[in-house]
């Protein structure tokens, strides 16, 4: 009866395997990283390898071939908006990203082709854009591969390839200030007008810092507890050179956010005062 049990139990799971699976961690976990940039965002999807002792770049990856910039699946980049890499417009959409590894150099890949995993599949008349990027040392190995955004600005950023001992970036522009100056030009013929945001724009892309002061001092009469408005109005201040203004406005802005408990603008006012005096 056992005998017949166990080869019962044997049969069952012979059986059954195929409707089962086993799931095991994959040895290049997928990633999706989704970094806010300009005014909306990149999205990279890519699979991560490890080194696991081998020698990467001239053996794994070859140097002068297509390379799917990652493991398994093809990587792709998806921008938001219109974006400008090496000098050329690049529209929103979902896109292949590719690369040509060489010892001091690498070739940068933008396509239309969202699927290419070997350099079989690649079509070099897909290109979007191609640009050269310099292959960088790094001064320790990292063990997985990584692709990060960096850099970032409100008009620019850098896509940075790490992998091994080498890091290679290229830069990414948007065309952002026209289409804020644009948002600003007609969210201020509304009733209700962004003052402060508006403010803020100009201060940290020095334009008008009087224009800025002006709408600072709205956005503060509609709220005199707004200790933040008048850090960013001292701010400006300073960077129109009055000192002396700025100081009187930085010490309100400590008085009253130290009502409100806020201990970082209270910070941040005593750093700006240390470059007041």
């Amino acid at each position: 009866m056992k005998k017949i049990i166990l080869l019962a139990a044997a049969a069952y799971i012979v059986a059954s395997g195929d409707a089962q699976q086993l799931t095991t961690p994959q040895p290049s976990p997928t990633a999706t990283i989704k970094q806010n940039f300009a005014l909306s965002n990149i999205e990279i999807s890519y699979s991560r390898p490890g080194v696991k002792g081998r020698k990467i770049f001239g053996e794994l990856v070859p140097y002068g071939k297509v390379w799917r910039t990652g493991a398994n699946n093809a990587t792709t980049i998806t921008f938001g908006e219109e974006v400008t890499i090496g000098g050329k417009k690049v529209p929103a959409g979902k896109y292949g990203l590719l690369t040509i590894p060489n010892a001091s150099e690498w070739t940068i890949i933008i396509t239309k082709q969202t699927d290419v995993t070997s350099p079989a599949d690649y079509k070099q008349d897909q290109d979007v854009v191609r640009v050269n990027a310099k292959a960088e040392t790094l001064p320790f190995p990292i063990e997985t591969m990584m692709i990060s955004v960096d850099n970032i600005k409100s008009n620019s950023c850098d896509i940075g390839i790490i992998w091994d001992n080498v890091y290679v970036g290229f830069p990414v522009t948007s065309d952002v200030d026209a289409k804020v100056m644009e948002q600003i030009k007609n969210t201020m013929e509304r009733d209700t007008k962004p003052y402060y945001g508006a403010a803020f724009y100009y201060i940290e892309n020095n334009k008008d810092l009087n224009k800025a002061v002006e709408w600072l001092d709205k956005a503060y009469a509609q709220n005199p507890e707004g200790f933040w408005i008048l850090y960013q109005k001292a701010r400006a201040l300073k960077m129109l050179g009055k000192k002396s203004d700025a100081m009187t406005v930085s010490n309100k802005s400590i008085e009253i956010a130290k009502k409100a408990k806020n201990d970082d603008y209270v910070k941040l006012n005593e750093d700006l005062q240390k470059t007041l005096k």
